[in-house]
């Protein structure tokens, strides 16, 4: 029986936290859509969390000269994540937070596929049959356990925004570890916010002036700051820790868990607890986790290069 590997440990631990910080993104989120531009509250969001995080790797000692090398990765970086996070909010103003939180499941088998595109990843039969049962579980537990709500499922245009921008997540989580020289995670996601900011500030200039800041509701206010230091800063350190540690597939399986993360965030807010039946839907999500938590020894991004991807990106 081979070991644990303790990376591979690390890795899941991150995205746990991971899910559970995306959870509370959603949930107020799908409250302030309506109330501001995306570009707005995405630039003030990547502008803060570059902040903070910046802040964070200069008292860490972990801002050096050489990590400013080819800084045509950060950008790339930078521009996929803000892409999710503005096709996020521009997809709430109409998709309901269910079927947005249904689109978002299927992020993982889109990582599977650009995680073999980009690293020759390779998604495993118990992979596979991991990533099926927990989006299944995902959206028992998403439409509360109610099959004519799952029957009657159809996909509108928000849905097909905030698709979009699941793409543009999965991309980027394949291409962390493909881009990546070596920088510690929290310089890495420095650099990624500093791009992320410039690029949303760039495109959506006449958005950030024509926002009467000043008048907003306290709400939006809240959700900034808890998008800002928990859905930003400490996500994107948590997702780039563990793609240097998982398989893209397995990073973003734990979006499974964000409709579970939900109820929890529901029902410490003051809600309705959920119906027993969707217990099933969790069970199978668990039984998924647990697949992809076996011999994580055996797949690390680093042995699955090809001698392709392995070769050294120019500059």
């Amino acid at each position: 029986m081979s070991r644990p590997n303790n990376g591979a440990v690390a890795g899941h631990v991150a995205m746990l936290a991971f899910s559970a910080l995306v959870a509370g993104s959603f949930a107020l989120g799908g409250l302030v859509a309506n109330e501001i531009a995306p570009m707005a509250i995405t630039s003030l969001r990547f502008l803060l969390a570059s902040t903070l995080v910046g802040i964070a790797a200069l008292v860490m000692g972990k801002l050096h000269r050489r990590d400013a090398r080819a800084p045509w990765r950060y950008g790339v970086l930078g521009g996929l994540i803000a892409s999710y996070m503005v096709l996020m909010f521009e997809g709430l103003k109409t998709a309901p937070p269910v079927s947005a939180a249904a689109v978002f499941t299927l992020t993982p088998a889109i990582a599977a596929l650009f995680g073999w595109i980009v690293l020759r990843q390779i998604t495993t039969g118990r992979m596979a049959l991991a990533i099926t049962i927990g989006g299944l579980g995902a959206i028992w537990v998403i439409f509360r356990a109610d099959i004519p709500a799952i029957l009657a499922f159809q996909i509108g245009k928000g849905e097909m925004i905030y698709f979009v921008g699941c793409v543009a997540h999965a991309v980027y989580a394949a291409l962390i570890p493909r881009l990546n020289r070596g920088e510690a995670p929290v310089t890495f996601t420095f650099g990624t916010l500093v791009m992320g900011t410039l690029i949303v500030a760039g495109f959506g200039w006449s958005d950030i002036m024509a926002t009467q800041w000043g008048n907003l509701p306290m709400i939006v206010w809240i959700t900034l700051g808890y998008i800002t230091v928990f859905a930003t800063a400490a996500t994107f350190v948590l997702i780039q820790f563990a793609a240097l540690r998982l398989p893209a597939a397995k990073v973003m399986a734990y979006t499974y868990l964000v409709p579970s993360w939900v109820i929890l965030w529901e029902i410490a807010l003051g809600g309705a607890l959920p119906p027993v039946a969707i217990l099933a839907g969790l069970g199978l999500i668990v039984m998924a986790l647990l697949l992809l938590l076996r011999n994580d020894s055996d797949v690390s991004p680093q042995a699955i290069l090809s001698p392709e991807t392995a070769q050294t990106l120019p500059d």
